[in-house]
């Protein structure tokens, strides 16, 4: 429904004047901006002025339509009549073509009725968001606007020329602050090309350095290889007594020996591992996996590391797990060294190593838990760092690489799955293998 606000009629060029001029008063009074004033003023004048050319009269009316909806404001809106439809083709159709084409740029919408023209056109523009306007704000409007006076043509243009300067005005604003915009981009997008040189030029020194250091360790690892298997074998043929009795003292200096070429020889393997993964050179060798076999060959595997008389190794496979896909040699490594280091942390108690399936998620969880020492929370991110230990008075003791547990997280990885850990200091640590009872497979290349 729809409040009339005003009627003007059009019969020459005299009567555009004052359609445009009640327009804007109109539209001020209705609370628009100055901006919006101008785009209405625009749009009513154009539309009146092609009706005004058909040669055949017309007719502008106001009126102030409700909103559609309780989420829609109040509208103005404006139709414009003429007895009939320009004829098609003639040079006041192309006028009120070009006039719609205004107003549509200039309004909120704009409907035209007829096939070939229009007999009316009707434009609406919203208000601004303020409280609704009931009757007796449009009485007090319709007679603000009877008691002005209609100015002349000439008071008109003088008009137009003011509304066009503050345009061009604003314009030449906008414009200067586009140009300076603009600048400011092109000197942030230079910036950019800048940073992205640098980044892309570390990022292949890192992919070079990166490189080199793989072949370092790949070539290091491989030349001690040799000398460390041939001490290894002599220390094992001297503890043998393979070349006659040893003392006491040299039992013992042997057996140093010994166990320090078994050390080297891990931290290269560790090394060499490390290496290949980087590298790219390790894929997974997928194969069906049933844990109870991959649990008795570790048992076999960890049992000369067990002192039975303090520490008790124990596996649990969780009952009937079915076989799963996955590369049982990087599992097999996962796990020994999760149940090495808890062996070497535990003084008494047991080592707890379990599976158990989450048939929601897919999942299996090797578990390897421990009553040891334990990891203080503050250090639990450090020891999943290359070359990285925990100081305590076991580690001492029993000094180790610094390689395995980031090696475990590269070849969970490798496999598609993850490495945590929980632990309390003084109650123990529970490290754990997440993997995916299917195998990711890889995604397609474009």
């Amino acid at each position: 429904m729809s409040q009339r606000i005003l009627a003007v009629a059009i019969e020459s060029d005299k009567d555009v004047v004052l359609v445009r001029q009640r327009a804007r008063h109109v539209s001020a009074l209705l609370g628009f901006n100055k901006q919006d004033q101008v785009r209405i003023a625009t749009a009513v004048s154009e539309v009146a002025r092609a009706a005004c050319h058909a040669g055949v009269g017309g007719r502008a009316a106001f009126a102030l339509a409700d909103p559609l909806d309780r989420h829609d404001r109040q509208r103005l809106e404006v139709l414009v009549s003429t007895a009939r439809a320009p004829a098609p083709h003639s040079e006041a159709a192309a006028l009120l073509d070009a006039a719609l084409v205004t107003a549509h740029r200039l309004m909120d919408s704009c409907d035209a009725d007829g096939a070939t023209g229009a007999t009316g056109v009707r434009m609406r523009k919203a208000l601004p968001p303020q409280l609704p306007l009931g009757p007796a704000r449009l009485a007090q409007i319709a007679t603000e606007l009877a008691a002005t006076p209609a100015g002349s043509s000439y008071e008109e243009v003088q008009q137009q020329n003011r509304e066009l300067v503050e345009t061009l005005a604003e314009l030449r604003e906008r414009q200067e602050d586009l140009l300076s915009l603009t600048r400011e981009l092109e000197d942030t997008n230079r910036g950019i090309v800048a940073l992205y040189a640098e980044i892309e030029d570390k990022a292949e020194r890192l992919r070079r350095a990166d490189e080199m250091k793989s072949r370092f360790l790949s070539n290091t690892s491989h030349e001690l290889r040799t000398p460390l298997s041939s001490i290894r074998a002599l220390s094992k043929l001297l503890l043998d007594r393979m070349d006659g009795e040893l003392t006491g003292e040299q039992e013992r200096q042997v057996f140093l020996i010994e166990r320090t070429a078994t050390e080297m020889s891990e931290l290269v393997n560790d090394l060499l591992d490390l290496a290949k993964i980087e590298a790219g050179r390790v894929e997974a060798q997928l194969a069906p996996v049933v844990v109870e076999n991959l649990f008795r060959a570790l048992k076999g595997m960890m049992r000369p590391l067990v002192d039975a008389e303090r520490v008790e190794l124990v596996f649990d496979d969780g009952g009937a797990i079915a076989p799963f896909e996955s590369d049982e040699g990087m599992l097999a490594q996962i796990l020994r060294n999760f149940i090495s280091n808890a062996l070497k942390f535990t003084e008494q108690g047991s080592v707890r190593v379990s599976a158990a399936e989450d048939a929601a998620a897919g999942t299996l969880t090797f578990a390897v838990t421990d009553t040891g020492i334990g990891i203080d929370g503050a250090h639990l991110h450090l020891i999943f760092e290359e070359f990285t230990q925990v100081e305590n008075p076991l580690q001492r003791r029993s000094k180790g690489t610094g390689l395995g547990l980031p090696l475990c997280r590269r070849l969970a990885g490798l496999l598609g799955g993850s490495v945590d850990v929980a632990s309390r200091p003084g109650i123990g640590s529970t490290f754990m293998l997440t993997l995916p009872r299917q195998f990711p497979q890889p995604a397609p290349s474009a």
